[in-house]
């Protein structure tokens, strides 16, 4: 299984004047995860496509950033 949004730990300095930011996280997009493009996937119709930004609906990609994801939680 795989996950869109990545995390990880960047390293805080004990001289850094501002507060830290202990987490980081960044968005990956779903074609990193297909191999190659299989025969007969689902498609989004042509209005909806162009609303999306992809025909196909396997890389289709929400992206929210962080502080959105935070609200929603």
């Amino acid at each position: 299984m795989y996950t869109l949004y990545k995390t990880y730990k960047p390293y805080v300095s004990p001289f850094d004047p501002c507060p830290p930011i202990t987490v980081k996280s960044y968005s990956t997009p779903p074609n990193l995860y297909l191999g190659f493009q299989p025969p007969n996937l689902p498609q989004f119709p042509p209005r909806e496509a162009l609303k999306a930004g992809t025909l196909w609906k396997v890389f289709y990609d929400p992206y929210y950033s962080p502080y959105e994801r935070a609200r929603e939680d």
